[in-house]
């Protein structure tokens, strides 16, 4: 079993072998930026991460979601685009590299919070960007029930995150398991997140990465414990 968790520089064939570049992805309150990071650890490499706690307009978007969402939308639409610009800008082939967000997702959200007018402004505005995001060697989508993800959220106590509610949570769950059904962009990894600690447990961890070091195509599923 790889020990690259444990020492980052502990198996360079292995490391040579790895995807070059990895997109977590998955509903809030699932995980995604911890297994980014723990990824990234193991990997001895840079991370690519979103950070909601920077958007000025979050809070009132779970506040009030009608006033907030397209503000809130448009600035996540400008970070996750500089943050396209940073992996474009570095060499991919000498550095692996670990983020928390697929670019295409942006959309996803556009799609559930925006009303019609307010849509046609975020495809407009999304449009003239023209985004050439780099296509992932790897999408891990860690998914979790929708009340599996209210109590993480709950748990966790962020400020701003306390408005949300679990109507709110089921749309974006649906979306999510929506999109990726029909994903076929990059070799995948669907994740049952619901059944394994991939924050705290070396076990879980360590088997969810050996069996990803192996993907090279296709669509792949991964639960390390039986459902009940």
């Amino acid at each position: 079993m790889t020990q690259l968790d444990n020492n980052p520089a502990s198996s360079v064939t292995e490391k040579d072998q790895s995807p070059r570049f990895i997109a977590v992805e998955g509903a809030i309150g699932v995980g995604k930026t911890t297994l980014a990071r723990r990824l990234a650890n193991s990997f001895n490499c840079k991370t690519l991460l979103e950070q909601p706690e920077e958007n000025p307009f979050l809070e009132r978007f779970y506040q009030d979601q009608k006033t907030g969402a397209l503000p809130a939308q448009l600035y996540f639409l400008f970070q996750r685009v500089r943050k396209i610009q940073e992996i474009r800008q570095s060499d991919m082939f000498q550095q692996v590299q670990v983020a928390d967000f697929l670019m295409e997702k942006d959309q996803l959200f556009a799609q559930i919070t925006l009303d019609s007018e307010e849509l046609k402004l975020y495809q407009t505005v999304y449009k003239q960007l023209t985004i050439d995001a780099p296509t992932p060697d790897l999408v891990i989508y860690l998914q979790a029930p929708t009340d599996t993800l209210l109590s993480r959220i709950q748990h966790r106590g962020i400020q701003y995150e306390k408005p949300i509610n679990r109507d709110y949570l089921r749309r974006l769950n649906e979306a999510y398991t929506h999109f990726f059904y029909y994903y076929d962009n990059a070799p995948l990894l669907i994740v049952n997140a619901a059944e394994i600690d991939l924050a705290n447990s070396k076990q879980d961890y360590q088997g969810l990465l050996d069996y990803m070091l192996n993907i090279r195509s296709g669509r792949h599923y991964y639960n390390s414990r039986p459902f009940l």
